[in-house]
């Protein structure tokens, strides 16, 4: 029996975030297409090189993307809505990035706005959503993903081919009243694709079906049967690959489909491998992703070898990881400042790739070939578990003596709601941002000079001084109702709360991507979580002493630092969510201890926490919610408490959201076009919402008449007194010469709306 191992997807990002560069100077126009090609070309190279120098016998291909592979799957099968005007279905490069970004007009596009982007599965990554129009025909677009397999076989790889699954796919669409009335079009698509993979080459081909983790309906089950029935007979042999979850009650049925091999996540599911072994088929190629593609612990080598021998002794293996190492850094070698206790605990995706390598050897070998290092790993491993930095007795105590009280405001909506119109007097239809401003690259270039002891500490804060006051003066200008300080002292909604709470680690290049250019460096939640002083008291205090209007507190809620980061994997998160809720519940009593009347904590990431499994969700919201409220509730009446959610589906969750108890939430509605609201309708919220209505993840700036329209279109769901207006979410990666003009339309839209209410209110 032999045993080898593969990556299903490495990151796209490069070790320096060099696919971040190429494409923002892509789209400023300080490069061209060729330029863009040639870079990321390169990219795909040195990845490919990096993963066959590292012993990697299954190299991945067409996992590379430029902004989005869900994208690039659309685009693939002629899935181009006809408001980008692409004829038959296919795509240039201005109009694949149209769908991602939006279009401002010129370069032969008109005005047009992005399709919509949600979070893919339990993840922080976030894909464009496949959009089938009524009466779309289908066609073969640009079929990238024979590109990429040529241009590795040209550079003298030999890959796998990746294809996001057809009955994923369908499953992520709308527009179409059923998309699987699609199905026999997509497969015959998705044939013709396999065949020409076929003729280049290409022996087996990964294809993604994560849907199988899920709650399958008996469509999507019929849809699967049907459709490798179908493309199981093309060509190339299929790996079926499922990740996030175990299989549950979907694996004798996923195992009988007729595939040459199956992958499965036995990181979030390590029991289903007994039950694998014993449904699985002979003939039936196992591939066991072993090793977490989500998260930056080294793994238990010695554990786990001890599971993984019986099984390679009975018949061929394929170790991996969990899922595409794209939710990882690239190198842990490029951590010079990290703490070096840390470090030894911690493994990114190159990290990981070796150690599948150290797996495979002891596994065909023995484990006397690579004593040294399995022992390196155990000693690791050991030393993580009895660091005295993991425990802190104090913060244990403090979250025993939790009460149900903590987690009471004490007052219903009502009367907070008169209370808060007392303090604040807000006029109807009240206009405010959600927090930051555009971190230009003079804020950008301040922050790496004090960084890197180049600028002193009191010019670096007169300087944040500055930036603040100038941002004050133009809310007040434009006419913002509710400002914000503009965050110019942050480097990231996450990490500047961890690094000012214990219990976090941090790297220089742990970059992973979130959406096309836009990465995010996650903090590493290693221990204990406490608070030891304030931490954004005197931004808030210096701001609101600048100006007579009310200038919102920015926190970041305990679940989003959760789920943001990477959480240690030694007790359950709901114990580390409630240690943070702790320490953020001291800031925002602190905060209105100063005089802070409206304080926002951000919950942008709880939608994405939620399970695949519904069985599983009431748990999670459980919690969740109880440490929202645990952060929340220990302040007056008249405090407004505002949070903010972006790009998730809502609508299934708004009992959970309801009993998060917040005065106002603001969320991303734009690129729905309100479509979000209809179940806040329904559930009949009871608090006041601000649906946003700029989309800060499009280039295209929205004039007053598109907001005006998308306000009316929120009435058609919402109270008018309901509503708040604002963007869909911070504006630290837009230019002020996008923001100003936004913000702008915003605020006389609102205008607009008033001077009409008024027009029909009778005197």
């Amino acid at each position: 029996m032999t045993v080898t191992i593969a990556t299903l997807g490495f990151p796209r990002i490069g070790p320096r975030r060099e696919l971040k560069t190429a494409l923002e100077s892509f789209w400023s126009g300080e490069t061209g297409a060729i330029q863009l090609q040639e870079s990321t070309a390169a990219l795909r190279a040195a990845n490919w090189a990096r993963q066959h120098a590292l012993g990697t016998d299954w190299l991945p291909s067409g996992d590379f993307s430029l902004y989005d592979h869900v994208l690039d799957t659309s685009l693939m099968l002629g899935a181009v809505p006809a408001r980008y005007g692409a004829a038959d279905g296919t795509a240039d490069l201005a109009t694949y990035f149209a769908i991602a970004r939006g279009a401002a007009g010129g370069c032969g596009h008109a005005s047009v706005t992005a399709g919509e982007m949600t979070k893919w599965f339990d993840t922080n990554y976030h894909y464009i959503v496949p959009e089938i129009e009524p009466g779309c025909k289908l066609s073969l677009g640009r079929l990238k993903v024979l590109d990429d397999y040529r241009e590795a076989k040209a550079l003298g790889y030999q890959t796998r081919p990746v294809l996001l699954g057809p009955v994923t796919w369908l499953s992520l669409a709308k527009g179409h009243d059923d998309p699987f009335a699609l199905l026999d079009e997509v497969l015959g698509l998705y044939g013709v694709i396999l065949g020409h993979l076929a003729r280049a080459g290409a022996e087996w081909v990964q294809i993604d079906e994560p849907i199988l983790v899920t709650d399958l309906s008996d469509v999507q089950r019929r849809a699967l049967v049907r459709a490798y029935a179908r493309l199981g007979r093309v060509g190339p042999k299929l790996m079926l690959t499922t990740y996030f979850g175990g299989l549950g009650d979907n694996l004798s049925f996923a195992a009988a489909l007729p595939v040459a091999g199956l992958h499965v996540d036995l990181v979030r599911a390590p029991d289903q491998i007994d039950a694998l072994v014993k449904v699985a088929p002979a003939h039936l190629l196992l591939s066991l992703g072993v090793v977490d593609g989500r998260n930056v612990w080294r793994t238990d080598l010695d554990a786990l070898l001890f599971r993984l021998e019986p099984v390679a002794a009975t018949r061929d293996l394929i170790l991996a990881p969990s899922c595409s190492l794209l939710h990882v850094p690239v190198d842990l070698a490029l951590e010079t400042r990290l703490d070096d206790e840390v470090r030894q605990w911690l493994a990114f995706a190159v990290q990981k790739v070796e150690e599948l390598a150290l797996l495979k050897l002891a596994l065909n070998e023995g484990r006397a070939s690579v004593s040294g290092p399995l022992a390196a790993a155990t000693r690791a491993v050991i030393a993580r578990g009895t660091s005295a930095r993991i425990h802190d007795q104090a913060v244990q105590a403090r979250l025993a003596a939790v009460s149900p009280a903590m987690r009471e405001r004490g007052a219903s909506h009502a009367e907070r709601e008169a209370a808060q119109a007392a303090v604040l007097g807000l006029p109807r239809y009240p206009t405010t941002t959600i927090g930051s401003f555009p971190q230009t690259a003079d804020v950008r270039h301040a922050r790496a000079e004090h960084n890197r002891g180049r600028l002193d500490d009191a010019t670096y804060a007169a300087f944040l001084r500055d930036e603040t006051a100038r941002a004050i003066r133009w809310q007040e200008e434009v006419g913002l109702d509710m400002l914000v300080h503009g965050e110019f002292e942050r480097n990231d909604m996450v990490q500047y709360f961890g690094e000012r709470l214990s219990g976090f680690a941090f790297t220089t290049n742990g970059w992973v991507q979130s959406y096309g250019s836009r990465c995010v460096r996650p903090p590493i939640l290693y221990g204990d979580v406490a608070r030891s002083e304030p931490m954004t008291v005197a931004w808030w205090r210096y701001a609101q002493g600048l100006t007579d209007r009310p200038v919102k507190g920015m926190l970041t809620g305990p679940v989003t630092i959760l789920n943001w980061s990477f959480v240690r994997d030694d007790q359950p998160r709901a114990a580390s969510c409630r240690q943070i809720a702790l320490a953020i519940r001291d800031e925002v009593r602190d905060l209105e201890a100063a005089g802070c009347k409206a304080i926002q904590i951000d919950e942008a990431a709880l939608r994405e926490g939620l399970p695949l499994r519904r069985s599983d969700w009431q748990t999670y919201l459980d919690w969740a919610v109880d440490c929202f409220r645990l952060t929340a509730a220990g302040v007056g009446p008249a405090t407004q408490i505002h949070t903010h959610m972006c790009y998730s589906e809502f609508n299934e969750i708004l009992p959970a959201i309801g009993a998060m108890d917040t005065d106002v939430i603001s969320i991303e509605t734009a690129r729905s076009q309100m479509e979000l609201l209809e179940g806040f309708a329904r559930y009949r919220y009871p608090s006041m919402i601000g649906p946003g209505v700029y989309d800060i993840h499009s280039a295209r700036v929205p004039d007053e008449a598109d907001m005006v329209r998308l306000i009316r279109l929120a009435e058609t769901h919402l109270r008018p007194e309901q509503l708040w207006i604002n963007p869909d979410c911070g504006l630290k990666t837009r230019r002020w010469e996008e923001v100003r003009p936004a913000i702008e339309a915003m605020v006389a839209a609102a205008r607009t709306l008033r001077s009409e209410a008024r027009a029909t209110t009778p005197a």
